[in-house]
């Protein structure tokens, strides 16, 4: 055989082999159970057996019930969704829907808001309003199983597999304690719990058990999830009759210097002297950060204090917060500490 047709053969060999593999990707199966004996999940089940006292057999059984899920790691591939103008983002989050169901939400469970809100310093409107942005008042928990898609991430996404041991983990110890019941409890697609959408180490972490009832129950018990929020927003600052914003007006200054991100680094008086004009008439000295937003005919100003930065600890934007603000001030709870 001469070397030219050694090569066409050589190549028609790669080519045909090439579909195969191919054909073989397309016929993958999307959802595959968990193989416990794989050596990242055996040395997982070794580490948080003997950092916990957990036993053994248990979790590998329940490991073993997991699917790994290729439309979950599909959805963490994606790129990130494009940055919505204000005028946007407000349409999604400050509906006349979501404020109405708001209002007869708060009006379903007045007392068991209001005396959390009495307890602990946050509003009743901020904690609810957070339960509208995150989950629609907990109609909308997530679809996958909270194992699957914490078990999906942990062992075959790489990029963040250390992060989701680590939550997976925290998710093991709640299916321990006897808080969920880990072969139903569901989630969003990276693993966000109940109601409020807290991450297993959060739930751990902030959870709080309002009816002592022995269990954190963030899917329907309204005061373990309001207490739980509360529970959040104070440990990350919340400062008790202190206003989250104001909205501003600018007097010919240079919006680029004014901005600040997410961060309380400078204060009002600072922003006065640059031009900026507030409704409020908070005192000078009070920390803020000046957030700008693109509305459909001109900017909206506006100037953040602490509660304000509390809520981003919630979700780190700039506009979930206003969003948040907003629908609070209009869902308007009556009874506020």
């Amino acid at each position: 055989m001469d070397l030219d047709a050694l090569n066409l053969r050589s190549y028609r060999v790669k080519s045909c082999l090439s579909l195969m593999v191919l054909g073989l990707a397309f016929l993958a199966p999307s959802v595959r159970a968990m193989d416990t004996n794989r050596p990242e999940i055996s040395r997982f089940i070794e580490e948080v057996a003997s950092r916990h006292h957990v036993d053994k057999d248990w979790l590998k059984r329940l490991l073993s019930e997991a699917q790994s899920k290729t439309s979950i790691i599909e959805t963490m591939q994606k790129p990130a969704e494009k940055v919505r103008p204000w005028f946007e983002y407000r349409k999604i989050f400050v509906t006349e829907k979501r404020i109405r169901e708001g209002r007869a939400f708060y009006a379903a469970h007045q007392d068991i808001f209001d005396g959390v809100a009495a307890r602990s310093g946050v509003p009743a409107s901020v904690m609810i309003a957070v339960l509208g942005a995150e989950t629609s008042y907990g109609r909308q928990v997530g679809t996958y199983r909270a194992l699957d898609a914490l078990a999906t991430l942990a062992f075959d996404y790489p990029p963040r597999a250390a992060y989701f041991k680590s939550e997976l983990e925290q998710f093991v110890l709640l299916a321990r304690d006897g808080d969920l019941d880990p072969l139903t409890a569901l989630s969003s697609y990276a693993g966000a719990l109940g109601a409020p959408q807290f991450m297993p180490t959060n739930v751990r972490k902030f959870g709080l058990d309002g009816d002592s009832d022995g269990t954190i129950n963030l899917y329907s018990d309204w005061r373990d999830i309001a207490e739980s929020i509360a529970n959040y927003l104070s440990n990350h600052g919340w400062v008790k009759g202190e206003p989250v914003y104001s909205k501003a007006m600018l007097i010919d200054p240079d919006v680029e210097d004014l901005h600040s991100g997410l961060d309380l680094n400078t204060t009002v008086g600072a922003l006065r002297k640059k031009g900026v004009v507030l409704e409020s008439t908070i005192a000078d000295s009070t920390p803020a950060l000046f957030a700008a937003y693109r509305d459909t005919d001109a900017p909206t100003y506006r100037v953040g204090f602490k509660n304000f930065w509390v809520i981003t600890r919630y979700n780190h934007s700039l506009m979930y917060a206003l969003a948040v603000s907003e629908l609070a001030e209009a869902i308007g709870a009556t009874s506020e500490p």
